[in-house]
């Protein structure tokens, strides 16, 4: 293989869900030796907090779970995006709607939502937690660690 597998993990303002994503999938995948065979990044589908760091709750949650995400910025997702990674992995349906707005339609295969390669839970949709409190948190990074445990499944038995 010569290139890398490419995942964007994509949520509303890339501070909570996704950054969280992107730390537990980066985790999983240097602990399966593979960081030099798959690229990982995160971004938001709004631009508020662009440049800005991930939540501190979620900064903890994950400290609390052994993942550090301190270097992780946000950055709004764009058209180049849709072309560049194989796999676009929206939180939510809005988030999905949104991806698909934005993308061609040649592109909108890769857009795909997060949660499908879960197992385990009922959801389909990783919830916003910035409104609750560290209970939300937990549960995001119990449904992104499933779905990054599955994704990463899916990427080695098809690509590696």
């Amino acid at each position: 293989m010569t290139q890398k597998v490419s995942v964007l993990f994509v949520c509303l303002g890339n501070i909570c869900r996704s950054p969280t994503a992107h730390g537990v999938f980066r985790q999983l995948v240097q602990d399966a030796g593979l960081a030099d065979k798959i690229r990982i990044d995160s971004a938001g589908t709004a631009a508020w907090h662009s440049g800005k760091p991930a939540d501190t709750r979620s900064i903890q949650t994950a400290r609390n779970r052994g993942i550090d995400m301190l270097d992780l910025r946000a950055r709004q997702v764009n058209l180049g995006d849709m072309i560049e990674f194989d796999y676009v992995l929206a939180m939510d349906d809005a988030n999905y709607a949104d991806l698909i707005d934005l993308s061609l339609p040649e592109y909108n295969s890769k857009i795909q939502l997060f949660l499908d390669y879960a197992t385990g839970f009922s959801e389909t949709e990783v919830p916003d937690p910035y409104y609750g409190g560290a209970e939300g948190f937990n549960h995001v990074f119990d449904l992104v660690t499933s779905a990054s445990e599955g994704l990463l499944a899916d990427i080695q038995k098809k690509h590696l």
